[in-house]
């Protein structure tokens, strides 16, 4: 065994975001009921994962905060409804999910990006309010909307200090790889029977204190503050954790021309064109949840928001993939959609799959995706977010038998979040992306009538980027 003399010319590996929303309001996605065990809990989780996992996903996006409450251990706001059936009330026996769905994605090589609504205080489905809730805790902030649903006001200064906290308190205590914030903004109109948002407080504070912005262009000036604020903060935290938001497909109708729908910038008061133009976030995701050739073409709007994205940062669409309407052939249209996102965005494609029931639930639409998604692949690299370089990995390589057994390691191993892994057998390389805990590997000596003669490995950190190589020549 010997190191090769003359550079390698090393294949490069796929690079996708392929992500899935597990969704924990309502009980949507996980846990599928609100009392079950912590071992039901736990094999449900699993269960997603090792899904997700054996269909090439490398993100999931987990709702660890669905409406002021906490699917973790936390001092700000109460145990969650939705995961033991009482506000306030604890997992027992006592465990951390948040803490288990990082450990078990980042096990299965994928990260986990916590997703969170920033202004949602109490969802109709989340049982009755109690002096735990924070609908009680901060009466002030917030307002009873005419479905039932409480909402923060997110002109309060209360409410955006409240949420950052929330938000910095994840980023410091736990090992995540992005926070993500969906379209909920001011609440759509529907939810408060079509009538504007009550806000009269905040609103004539402002009026009070000399302000002179009308009352739409006050609205988006505090969700533009908030969103500054968060991604200026999450950095200072942690520079490596990326903040993601998924708005509302649609900026305003007519953009591009042809487009009908939902004004997200009238109706809920977010500039997302704003937020995309000015780089306030690493990753972009617009619900573009409808088909290809409606009043809300899919293409249309995707190129749309590439072309308004001037900072360069990733644009990952969200699929409609469990309630695409008017489609005869539900999961042939997502995936000309996952091939239309990669003939766009090129090496910078991926999307995220609204929800991940799409694919548990229908077998078609998971081989479907399966089939799209044949290799794994690395996440697109973020070039803006500086870091320091991996060191090259240490290889050693002996025969066995009729075989050879390669180990690595690294002097930088908590940096290392998974390895590619490089075999040429005759003039072919293959490469194969492993999980950070694997370090060795047996490898035939022919394969094909083909013989092996060179293995090299490199090393990737939780941005994919990748390190030098090492070579070994048999």
């Amino acid at each position: 065994v010997q190191k090769p003399e003359a550079k390698l010319n090393l294949p490069e590996v796929d690079r996708e975001f392929r992500a899935a929303w597990i969704a924990t309001v309502a009980n949507i996605n996980w846990p599928t009921k609100n009392n079950l065990t912590t071992q039901q809990q736990k094999d449900e989780a699993i269960k997603i994962l090792d899904l997700l996992q054996d269909a090439n996903f490398n993100a999931v996006i987990f709702q660890a905060r669905p409406s002021a409450d906490a699917m973790y251990k936390s001092d700000l706001e109460p145990w969650s409804y939705f995961l033991t059936g009482a506000i306030g009330k604890a997992p027992t026996p006592f465990y951390d999910p948040l803490e288990f769905w990082i450990e078990e994605s980042h096990k299965r090589g994928m990260e986990l990006h916590v997703w969170l609504n920033p202004y949602r205080a109490h969802h109709t489905t989340g049982g009755p309010i109690t002096n735990e809730s924070m609908v009680k805790k901060m009466p002030e902030q917030i307002i009873k909307l005419r479905n039932g649903m409480y909402w923060m006001d997110p002109s309060d200064e209360k409410t955006q200090d409240h949420t950052s906290k929330i938000i910095k308190d994840l980023v410091k205590r736990y090992d995540i790889d992005a926070i993500h914030i969906d379209d909920y903004f001011y609440p759509y109109r529907e939810y408060n029977g079509g009538k504007d948002f009550p806000d009269n407080r905040t609103w004539n504070d402002y009026l009070k204190r000399g302000g002179n912005l009308s009352r739409a262009d006050f609205r988006r000036a505090n969700v533009n503050k908030f969103i500054k604020r968060i991604h200026d903060e999450i950095k200072a935290e942690k520079s490596y954790v990326k903040f993601g938001i998924s708005p509302f497909g649609i900026w305003k109708p007519g953009f591009p021309e042809g487009i009908k729908g939902t004004s997200q910038y009238d109706e809920l008061y977010a500039d997302a064109k704003l937020w995309l133009n000015e780089g306030w976030l690493d990753y972009f995701s617009p619900q573009l949840y409808w088909k290809n050739d409606g009043p809300q073409s899919f293409t249309s709007l995707l190129k749309w928001w590439e072309s308004e994205n001037s900072e360069k940062r990733h644009l990952w669409p969200g699929l409609n993939t469990i309630g695409l309407r008017d489609v005869a052939d539900r999961p042939s249209e997502i995936v000309n959609q996952i091939n239309s996102t990669r003939a766009i965005l090129k090496k910078g494609a991926g999307e995220i799959h609204y929800s991940v029931d799409g694919l548990s639930k229908s077998p078609a639409m998971l081989n479907a995706v399966k089939n799209a998604y044949k290799t794994k692949a690395l996440i697109p690299k973020s070039p803006w977010i500086k870091t320091s370089v991996l060191e090259k990995p240490i290889l050693f390589v002996e025969n066995a038998n009729n075989s050879v057994k390669a180990k690595w390691n690294t002097l930088d191993n908590q940096k290392v979040f998974q390895w590619i892994l490089y075999t040429k057998y005759g003039e072919t390389w293959e490469t194969e992306i492993l999980e950070r805990d694997m370090i060795s590997q047996n490898l035939p000596l022919t394969k094909n009538g083909k013989k092996l003669n060179t293995v090299a490995v490199k090393s990737v950190d939780r941005l994919g980027n990748e390190s030098e190589y090492e070579a070994k020549k048999l």
